[in-house]
């Protein structure tokens, strides 16, 4: 059984739940939120909004009804009533705005679960590149990079391909920080200093990974044939490949929770909200690789 997040009420997730209905699922999925919002879908958990939601506006007041809906799928997932969750997309900003510190699902889902180390993966267009930092502005990420990190984020990578996507050898490509990996030392001592070693240190304990190679040629399809993965050192050297081989139609994965969390592979696009306009595309392949990956071998 799947648990469902309508996400932002004033953007398209409740629509694009809606429009879920037309689809058949090999699993039983509840929508949960709002009845009002969610009329059409074959079962839903009613969340009562705060205040009623004008498409495209966002209001702050319903903001803590977002975090209901993500608390209830949480934790019927820990209780073992849901296999998986899969969320519609929030509006960080909003939910900043009504005074509640919020970074987005990813963190917020490992805190609320009390996973020590989880890894944000994209998969689409025959690809899967996780992330070793996430939603950090860009200054921010070589300090954000230690060995320490980088080795628990491989270990976590390695372990939920091997659990929930069944490859018995994950082969996994690390991309290095800096334009030719450093160019040994002259365009950064990152490459050489922090990631190379952790790569060497998973290696040893087992762990089919190789880097840090240079971005600008990781992504050629000679090298990725012999990848199952490819861990990116922050959201902006690894997503736009990825989105433009599968917008509309990749999913977003929380790796290192003790439960299945998939996600759609964009936000709440206030502008389409109401128009009739958006794609429910990515939510429909969010929930079927969520069955699949909750799914025993």
């Amino acid at each position: 059984m799947v648990a469902l997040t309508s996400g932002e009420p004033a953007g398209i997730g409740p629509e694009l739940c809606v429009l879920l209905a037309r689809e058949a699922f090999q699993a039983r999925v509840i929508a949960l939120g709002d009845r009002e919002l969610l009329k059409g879908f074959p079962e839903v958990e009613h969340v009562p909004l705060r205040r009623a939601r004008t498409p495209g506006k966002l209001d702050p007041a319903n903001s803590r009804y977002v975090l209901e809906v993500l608390d209830r799928a949480i934790d019927g997932c820990l209780a073992g009533e849901y296999d998986a969750m899969v969320t519609a997309p929030v509006q960080k900003s909003v939910i900043n705005d009504a005074g509640i510190a919020f970074t987005g699902h990813t963190e917020y889902l490992a805190e609320r679960a009390h996973a020590p180390h989880v890894v944000m993966m994209l998969v689409g267009g025959g690809l899967r590149v996780a992330l070793a930092t996430t939603h950090l502005a860009l200054s921010e990420v070589p300090r954000a990079i230690t060995r320490e990190s980088l080795a628990r984020t491989l270990q976590v990578l390695h372990a939920d391909l091997q659990k929930r996507f069944h490859i018995a050898r994950p082969r996994i490509l690390v991309a290095g920080l800096n334009p030719h990996s450093g160019e040994s030392g002259h365009l950064g001592t990152e490459d050489m200093e922090v990631i190379a070693p952790a790569v060497a240190e998973a290696r040893a304990a087992g762990i089919a990974a190789s880097g840090p190679l240079p971005a600008d040629t990781l992504f050629v399809p000679e090298r990725l044939k012999g990848a199952d993965c490819v861990l990116a050192m922050y959201h902006d050297q690894g997503l736009p490949v990825l989105k433009y081989a599968s917008f509309g139609q990749g999913v977003n994965v929380t790796l290192g929770l003790p439960f299945v969390r998939t996600s759609v592979d964009h936000g709440t696009a206030l502008d389409l909200a109401g128009t009739g306009r958006a794609d429910p595309g990515s939510l429909i392949e969010a929930v079927k690789l969520a069955i699949e990956l909750a799914s025993p071998a």
